[in-house]
């Protein structure tokens, strides 16, 4: 069996923690991932897992060789879909985290689109509101959706702006009252976003209209989807990107709060990688997603 073959097998079996999820993604059987782990440990002669009945994980040794072994996986996909490009044919694989509510309004139509032109490449989605790791996720990129990116760790790519605002449930403020100006939200009961807001601080507009209010409440989460459902319940006011409440607007289940004062600062929209040197593949979805979001109307 080649080389690459096997190391291709062993850096899925490291990621996924599991022979049979690993032979799930690689389309084999699990008795035929087993052998081509046992070839590679073998030939290198140094046990790279360790087994137990329900998950595997790396010896020492492992850890060492999976980080080589995935730059050099990734170094062929990238030397592969360059070749390919050359010829106008994608083909491959790109792994992408993303933001769920995110990752469900707008990046699986693009995906959709994308791979409807491209039919050669599979895109496997991995959709969480937390700071994915990179490396140890074997993702090629990850969107991260913030009010200013700092991350000096990786290399990023701006792809769009998406405007924010605050909403509650009718209910809410049917027994609170409606605030009717930025600093009644001191007496409310504010939804707080513990990355996006990690101060307790929310602020509306920019340039001379900027304004700063601290606030608190009841609930502070990292998962802007948890904050969601609160504010469905009544719980009390939230920020959200307007993707995310824009149906809930239009059936009434949300109000936006304080609809005439300085809007939430915006949320910038980046793609996150390892590296400058990533696949023709992979800088191709980027272009696309890129033109894809600019032309979007329903932020």
């Amino acid at each position: 069996m080649p080389q690459l073959r096997l190391i291709r097998v062993f850096v899925e079996v490291a990621q996924a923690g599991s022979y049979t999820t690993a032979a799930r993604n690689l389309h084999m059987a699990r008795s035929s991932v087993s052998k081509h782990i046992t070839s590679l440990e073998q030939m290198l002669g140094v046990a790279l897992l360790t087994r137990s009945t329900r998950h595997v994980s790396l010896t020492v040794a492992g850890q060492s060789f999976l980080e080589g072994g995935l730059r050099l996986v990734r170094d062929y996909e990238r030397l592969e879909s360059e070749v390919r490009a050359s010829i106008g044919s994608l083909r491959g694989e790109i792994r992408i985290g993303a933001p769920p509510a995110f990752g469900a309004a707008h990046l699986v139509p693009a995906i959709h689109v994308f791979t409807r032109l491209n039919p050669e490449v599979g895109i496997s989605l991995l959709l969480d509101d937390g700071s994915l790791d990179l490396v140890r996720e074997g993702l090629n990129m990850s969107i991260r959706i913030a009010p200013g990116l700092k991350d000096a760790s990786h290399v990023s790519r701006f792809l769009a702006q998406v405007p924010q605002c605050l909403v509650a449930a009718p209910s809410y403020l049917r027994t609170h009252g409606e605030p009717q100006e930025p600093d009644d939200l001191r007496r409310h009961n504010c939804l707080v976003h513990s990355i996006k807001s990690p101060t307790n601080i929310w602020r509306l507009g920019e340039g001379a209209s900027a304004v700063s209010v601290p606030v608190s409440g009841s609930l502070r989460a990292a998962y802007g989807t948890a904050l969601h459902q609160a504010a469905l319940l009544g719980a009390g006011i939230s920020m959200h990107p307007t993707y995310m409440v824009r149906d809930d607007i239009a059936q009434g289940r949300l109000k936006i709060v304080l609809p005439a004062a300085p809007q939430p600062v915006g949320l910038e929209i980046h793609a996150i990688y390892v590296n400058r040197n990533t696949s023709v593949l992979v800088r191709s979805f980027l272009d696309f997603l890129s033109d894809h979001l600019s032309h979007r109307s329903d932020w």
